[in-house]
Parts: structure tokens; sequence; C-alpha cells
């Protein structure tokens, strides 16, 4: 009896340790490859629907930045064009070109909207000749016993592109840069309504702060009955002050504007013969043997009204190749358009 239950412990402790062998075999080489594999197929398919979501996202993103510039930028063009009280035509503009501030170098630049307007400067102008506060540059620490004036100011929007890659403006490098759009400001210096000398309409400038001297390149000769005469003085200009970048750069395929075009949208009615009458002289763009027409204005001088459209390009923010404008692809290329008509006043 003892040796047959010596028997069946002995054969009982064999089990378990076979069994217990057999839990602790790790997995072979073919079930890691098949796993592997497995992995790849789920994986793989799961990776580029991510990414493709990112690229989606990231495009979507541009876009919408891109849009958002634009409407900005034909917001501030509005406000200028608001205040105005004359802006010039294509025509005027050709007129007064050799007067107007050069392109920075290594630039094109094309004067698209070109007008002057009255800029208010607060607690400028002492309120009599009375007062202790004789010099404008004194109004800072004593404004109550200043009031506001207001100045001329000749405001000029240009779209510039570089001649040359600018890595400031043309990210990513390569390829053909976008344009963009800058700012002109010619601001007229604070006049001295207490002045008894008919010669020296202005402050000196030792009385005035440099945000009250005006502009170098101001033209204290320039008069409204002769609006292409005496415009600045040709030169003294100030930088410009850029407003947006990734302007479209492209030259072939863009929707083309017509004088005509000009002509139905602003309303203009031709004058009687024989006055003269171009249609075109409504119609201010880039005037480059290769005309991107991405920025350009329709204008009535004689209504003092303006329609500006401006055409981005949100594919150049990606990509320097293959960035042109197409049809297939037109919704990389928002447009924004506002119409103004000019509301100031020469006052007295």
């Amino acid at each position: 009896m003892k040796t047959l239950l010596k028997l069946l412990l002995k054969t009982q402790h064999h089990q378990n340790h076979s069994g217990l062998a057999k839990t602790e075999k790790g997995m072979t080489l073919v079930e890691l490859l098949v796993g592997a594999i497995m992995a790849f197929l789920i994986i793989t398919p799961m990776l580029g629907f991510v990414v493709d979501m990112l690229n989606t996202d990231r495009r979507e993103q541009v876009k919408s930045n891109t849009e958002q510039d634009l409407q900005a930028t034909v917001d501030f063009i509005a406000q200028d064009l608001s205040q105005a009280i004359y802006i010039y035509d294509g025509k005027g503009i050709t007129d007064i070109k050799t007067k107007l501030p050069p392109a920075p170098a290594n630039t094109t630049g094309t004067p698209i909207i070109v007008l002057w307007k009255r800029q208010q400067m607060k607690n400028s102008l002492p309120i009599n000749s009375t007062v202790s506060t004789k010099k404008p540059s004194e109004c800072k620490n004593k404004p109550t016993e200043c009031n506001d004036t207001y100045v001329l100011s000749l405001v000029a929007y240009y779209q510039i592109q570089d001649t040359t890659p600018n890595p400031t403006w043309c990210q990513p490098s390569g390829g053909t840069c976008p344009t963009r759009i800058a700012r002109y400001e010619i601001r007229e210096p604070i006049r001295n309504p207490y002045t008894t000398d008919a010669t020296k309409p202005y402050y000196d400038k030792t009385d005035l702060t440099d945000a009250q001297q005006g502009s170098d390149a101001f033209n204290k000769d320039f008069d409204f009955s002769k609006p292409t005469v005496n415009v600045t003085m040709g030169a003294g200009f100030p930088n410009p002050e850029v407003l947006v970048n990734y302007i479209d750069h492209s030259t072939a395929n863009v929707p083309v504007p017509t004088g005509v075009q000009c002509q139905t949208l602003l309303g203009v009615t031709p004058p009687p013969a024989p006055a003269a009458f171009n249609p075109n002289d409504l119609l201010i763009t880039d005037r480059s043997s290769n005309p991107t027409h991405s920025f350009y204005a329709c204008v009535d001088t004689a209504k003092n009204i303006a329609r500006v459209t401006i055409r981005g390009n949100s594919l150049r923010r990606l990509q320097a190749n293959d960035a042109e404008f197409k049809t297939t692809s037109s919704a990389f290329f928002p447009t924004a358009t506002v119409q103004v008509q000019g509301l100031g006043a020469l006052g007295k």
C-alpha cells in the first residue's frame, strides 16, 4: 500500500510539472510575424487617414487665415476711402506717377489706390492765442488748452513684388514669390490759424512734435483745384507699411477686369459727345508686362467712389511650386471686394 501511494504521488508530480512547462512556453517566430503583418495592415490605413486629416485641416486653416487677412485689408482700405476728399482714377494716377513714392529696392511696385483725405489730430491746436499754450508741442502737457484739428494726407496703396528672393516675404522659399500690399501716407504739418505772416501758414518745425510735423514729401503748394499739380515734393518719402502678404502672383488663367466692367459696376454714365470718355480710365491695375490682376480698383473721380478687389493665394503659404491660379483650385484663391464712396470734405 505504501509503495502504491508513492507511485501515485510521483505520477501526479510529473503531470503538474509538464503542464507548467506548457503554459510558460513563448510565441513562435511565425506567430510574431503574423502578428506584425496584421498590425501593419491595421495601423497603416489608420495612419494615412490621420495624416490626411491633418493636411486637410492645415489647408482649411490656411484658407481661413487668408480670407481673414483679405477681409481685414479691405476693411482698412474702406476706412481710408470713406474719409476721402479726392480719389484718383487710372488716368489721374498716370498723370502724377512721377511724383508718387518709388517702389522699395529690389521690388516692382504699382500704385493702385491714391487718395486725399483729412486726418484728425487730437489735442494738437491751442484754443486761441491768449492761452499759455502757444505751441502744438505743448498741448500734451495742457490738453484742456488745446482743440482737435485736421490735416491733409495723401494715401497710396501699392502692389509690390520682389525682383530678387526675399526671405522675409517669400516663404516657403523658391518658386515665384507672392505679391503684397503696402501703404504710404504723406501727411501735412499742422497749420497755424493765428499766424500774421501769410507766407508762413504752418507752425515751425520746432513748434511741433514728431507726429505733428508731417512728411518731408508733402508739398505745401498743392491745390485741389489742380489735383495733378504739386502733388508731392518728389523726394523725402516715408517708408511703406505692409498691410498683407500672399496676394496672388499668378499671371495665367486669372480673371481679367475691364474698363467697361468698371463702368457698369460703378454706374458711370458717359458724358454727351464730343466730351472725351474712355472707360479704361476707370480701371487701375498692375501695368506690368504680365499683370496679375490680383489687386485692382474701379474709380469714378467725379462721384468720389471706388470699388476695390483683392485676390489672395493660400496655396503659396503651403508650397513654393505649383501655386498658380487654376479654376479647379479656385477655393485656395479667395477674393474680397468693397465699394466705398468718399464722404470727406475740405472744411475751413
